[in-house]
């Protein structure tokens, strides 16, 4: 299969493309490299074809798309807090950006987009499903559910297959210092023996949801004809922000590091966990990586990456 991935240089991106490339699938990566890094795909070689362009112009994108058979559509800007302040040009990358690509999207089988779980905005039940209303809270979430509106109608308009991942907290090494989520950004600072810092009382959960698994959803995507519409992806588990900076701390052997409380931040939810019951079901694949195992991998490879740094 010839895949395009866009924000293939990313966290999540260059994770699918290197697995991609390992399972054969002709790989094409179209990234403006602002917070992808070339260093992640510097170790796949030839193995990805590079199309260095900006999701917002329509010609950087006919060059990327021309004749492959699935995208992948993970480019966009993602901070929350960032989107309040810019709401503008969260609109022009995530929204313009994906009916660029739509519209680009002539002849492919399946397109998969990546939205979140910040379309739920604070959830009226939990564990949340994927028929819970959407209610965004922040101008990302809203830029989210434009994009998935844009992929039912295009499918439609089209007939390629389109499914939509609705991603929790994502977390793993080698997420960008621009958008680190909260798991990097914890161990990042108790790393340097530095008190993880909470936004609000710390008793707001998340669900984490460690990379490789949500990598094997998007690889699963592409392949399974099945697999059709809109699924969460995240680990089915709720922790509190509180409970994860203990987890942080005592897996690094800094138990006496204890958190520090800042201002709540504007447009995050308090409460969020994912019914992965769909996901599982349909994909017929559950998420493996453990938390505690999973923050024990992310804290080797940020350790290795301050000693190279330093």
């Amino acid at each position: 299969m010839r895949v395009l991935v866009t924000g293939g240089a990313g966290f999540i991106g260059s994770r699918l493309a290197a697995k991609l490339a390992e399972e054969r699938d002709e790989v094409i990566v179209l990234d403006n490299f602002s917070t992808g890094r070339e260093s992640n795909l510097r170790e796949l070689g030839g193995r990805v074809q590079v199309v260095r362009g900006d999701v917002r112009n329509p010609g950087d994108v006919e060059r990327a798309v021309r004749g492959v058979d699935g995208i992948v559509h993970l480019a966009a800007l993602i901070d929350v807090a960032e989107s309040v302040e810019k709401p503008r040009l969260y609109f022009d990358v995530n929204v313009y950006g994906t009916l660029n690509i739509l519209e680009a999207a002539r002849g492919v089988e399946v397109f998969v987009f990546a939205s979140s779980a910040a379309v739920y905005g604070d959830p009226l039940e939990l564990p949340i499903s994927e028929d819970h209303p959407l209610r965004p809270l922040s101008p990302y979430g809203a830029t989210k559910v434009a994009g998935e509106a844009l992929v039912h109608a295009y499918a439609a308009m089209r007939g390629f297959r389109p499914v939509i991942l609705r991603l929790f907290n994502v977390y793993g090494p080698k997420q960008s210092r621009a958008y680190a989520g909260v798991v990097t950004e914890f161990v990042r600072r108790v790393l340097r023996g530095e008190p993880p810092v909470i936004y609000g009382d710390g008793t707001q959960s998340r669900d984490f949801v460690y990379i490789d698994d949500v990598v094997e959803y998007f690889a699963r995507a592409l392949r399974m004809g099945s697999v059709i519409g809109v699924y969460n992806i995240g680990s089915g588990k709720a922790v509190s922000v509180l409970e994860l900076a203990e987890l942080v701390a005592r897996a690094l052997g800094k138990p006496e590091l204890k958190p520090v409380h800042a201002p709540p931040r504007p447009g995050d939810i308090k409460q969020s966990v994912a019914d992965i019951s769909r996901a599982v079901r349909d994909f017929g694949y559950s998420p493996r990586t453990r938390l505690e195992e999973g923050l024990k991998m992310t804290a080797e490879a940020l350790a290795r990456e301050l000693v190279n740094a330093a």
